[in-house]
């Protein structure tokens, strides 16, 4: 079962699914293994992503998020080292996609600078001010900071003031429960 899967092929994705199902059937009533006695194949699934990425689509910023991880921490890379420069493209794509945790791990990135990327809180708090417009708890909290702090950006308690209520309002709504679906409604 190694390998790519062309999933334009439906023949080819039946067998792989069929045979899927076989394995960890096996591995999970038979050898008691949850996992499915897989392999973690951090490589391979940074090569989907890329992919994905590259090509665009519905799961492409998901898929470029994703490809950004990977490579910002070095499981992705052949040399297992940090990526940030390209870590940085993958978020920027799915940032400007509209995807809040790309733009705030930009936002990060250019608060703590990194190797080939210095220190920036211009760029810091421009991607922290739009991951917290997409809903970004931390983003608002880290933007609501530099005002009160004047940390890269002039001092101004009252734009601090109303970050800081953003992220407890964002706060509170992750806190409501939402409401499950029951069959037949």
């Amino acid at each position: 079962m190694a390998g790519l899967i062309n999933f334009e092929d439906e023949e080819e994705v039946k067998g792989y699914l069929e045979n899927l199902g076989v394995e960890y059937s096996f591995q999970c009533y038979k050898e008691k293994e949850a996992d499915g006695g897989l392999p973690l194949d951090l490589k391979t699934a940074y090569n989907c992503f890329l992919k994905s990425c590259e090509k665009g689509g519905k799961k492409s910023t998901d898929a470029c998020h994703n490809a950004g991880l990977l490579v910002h921490d070095g499981r992705g890379n052949e040399d297992e080292k940090p990526n940030a420069l390209l870590a940085r493209d993958y978020y920027s794509k799915a940032c400007d996609a509209g995807f809040a945790p790309s733009c705030f791990n930009l936002s990060t990135i250019y608060l703590q600078g990194a190797p080939g990327i210095a220190k920036d809180m211009n760029q810091a708090l421009k991607y922290s001010l739009k991951a917290c417009d997409l809903g970004h708890i931390w983003a608002c909290a880290n933007a609501s900071r530099m005002y009160k702090l004047g940390d890269g950006v002039e001092r101004n308690d009252a734009k601090a003031e109303t970050l800081k209520n953003k992220a407890k309002d964002l706060h509170k709504e992750q806190q409501i429960p939402s409401r499950s679906l029951t069959f037949g409604e």
